[in-house]
Formats: structure tokens, C-alpha cells, sequence
């Protein structure tokens, strides 16, 4: 019964920001510094090959909440469809015990990431970092629940107990379709979409909610922020996909 009450609650993914304007000008792009900017600012590089033609993910979950396998599967197949990286994308995948600390502030998602990230860009390769982390966001209330954070340039978190108790039971989506369409909407933020850094081909964000697109079926879509819209969205067993308003403002800033 207790799964059944996320049905109504609406799952938030947050775009948070955390440094100015003279930050991201004057930051070298291999130093620990590049990957302390906002979300949006890296859209080019991640998207072409100008800088980096290489892409390694870090991927970090708590022990007991490990993404499945054909999460981690779409994610790369999500970077190849939409990214030039000819030399190749890799995953390093780890585990790190519970931090106690839920339910979790963005603040102390950041914190976790200072004191757990080991990867960071060299001269041709751009390193980026996922957290699936135990425990609940902060930002919850009794009628929201956030599932995904995109909160740097290079990072984002998903809540995995929150895909847990919406996931793999009677009448739920397959933990595996909701697990990455949570994952791929906050990459597509970290890409730039929509209107994040990739700048808009055509008038296509959603002005009742900034930085969504507004076509309904596109992963990017302000719906799949809501359960209803979720279960709606992957009711068919299927992950939604960017439509090609979104496609065309990534090819036109670097990418496929």
C-alpha cells in the first residue's frame, strides 16, 4: 500500500547552480575547478570533439542501491547517440558505503561528490559524475518527491530509494525503464536542454516551466516530473525519447 501513495506525489528533478558568471570564464578545462560550475556550462564540450574526444563516466551508488545493468547500458548508448567522443566512452563503476546523512540536501550531495570523486578531465578526455544515492532529497514534502538532481556541469544524482518504491511491482513501470529515463533527463540537462546552454533552434521550452521542453512525448517534457506523467510516459514499457526540437539544439552546439 505504501508504494501505491507515490502515485500522487510529484517527483521534481532540480537544476541547481553553484557558481557565478566570472567562475566559469576564467577556469582551465583540466583542473577540479571545471567541474565545479554550473549545469548547462559544459554543454559543448560533452557534446563535441573540438576539446575532449573521450568520455569517462564515474558512477558511484551506495551499496545495496547499484543502478541495473541495462540502466548503465542505455546511459552509454545515450552518450554515443548524441555525442562525438571517436575515442571512445568508459564507465568505472564503484560502490561506497552509506553516507547516514538522508534525507540529502543538494549541499551535502556536493559535499559527497568533493570528498568521493577521483576522476576528473585530462588534455582529451571528459569525466563526468553519477551518484545513485540511499535515502531521500531534502527537497521532498508531503506532495513532492525529487528522484533526479542534475546540480553541476559534470554531475547529477538520483535518489534510489525513491525509484525503489515507485518501481518493480504490480502495476509499476520496470525498475530498469524508470531508473533511466530518471538518469537520461538529467544528463539531457547537463547537455544544456532545454535552453540550458544549448542554445533553442526554435521556440520549443516550456514557459510555465523553464528549461522543459514542451512536446509532450520528449524525454525533456515537464510531465515526467509528475507521477501520473511518469507512469503515463513509461506505461508502455518504453523510455521516452528527445524530441527533434531538442535533437536539433544539441547538433547545433556540438553534438548528434
Amino acid at each position: 500500500m505504501k508504494k501505491q501513495t507515490y502515485l500522487f506525489i510529484i517527483l521534481l528533478s532540480l537544476i541547481s547552480f553553484s557558481c557565478s558568471k566570472d567562475d566559469e570564464n576564467n577556469v582551465t578545462k583540466n583542473t577540479v575547478e571545471y567541474h565545479l560550475q554550473t549545469v548547462g556550462t559544459s554543454s559543448n564540450d560533452l557534446l563535441s570533439d573540438e576539446q575532449f574526444t573521450s568520455l569517462i563516466i564515474e558512477l558511484v551508488y551506495v551499496e545495496g542501491f547499484e543502478p541495473t545493468q541495462q540502466t548503465i547500458d542505455n546511459l552509454v548508448s545515450f552518450f554515443e547517440e548524441r555525442t562525438y567522443k571517436p575515442n571512445g566512452i568508459t564507465v568505472q563503476k564503484r560502490s561506497i558505503a552509506s553516507p547516514g546523512l538522508s534525507p540529502y540536501t543538494t549541499n551535502e550531495i556536493r559535499t559527497i561528490e568533493d570528498n568521493n570523486r577521483t576522476i576528473f578531465n585530462t588534455e582529451n578526455q571528459l569525466a563526468v559524475w553519477a551518484l545513485y544515492i540511499d535515502g531521500l532529497s531534502a527537497s521532498n514534502s508531503q506532495n513532492s518527491s525529487v528522484l533526479g538532481t542534475a546540480y553541476r556541469n559534470t554531475s547529477f544524482v538520483i535518489y534510489e530509494e525513491s525509484i525503489h518504491g515507485l518501481s518493480d511491482e504490480t502495476f509499476e513501470p520496470n525498475r530498469s525503464i524508470l531508473e533511466t529515463t530518471v538518469t537520461l533527463h538529467e544528463i539531457g540537462h547537463i547537455f544544456g536542454l532545454t535552453n540550458l546552454g544549448a542554445p533553442l533552434q526554435s521556440n520549443h521550452e516550456d514557459e510555465d516551466h523553464p528549461k522543459h521542453c514542451n512536446e509532450t512525448n520528449c524525454l525533456m517534457f515537464w510531465k515526467t516530473e509528475t507521477a501520473n506523467g511518469v507512469m503515463d510516459m513509461v506505461s508502455g514499457e518504453q523510455v521516452p525519447q528527445l524530441d527533434a526540437q531538442c535533437i536539433a539544439d544539441l547538433q547545433a552546439n556540438g553534438g548528434k
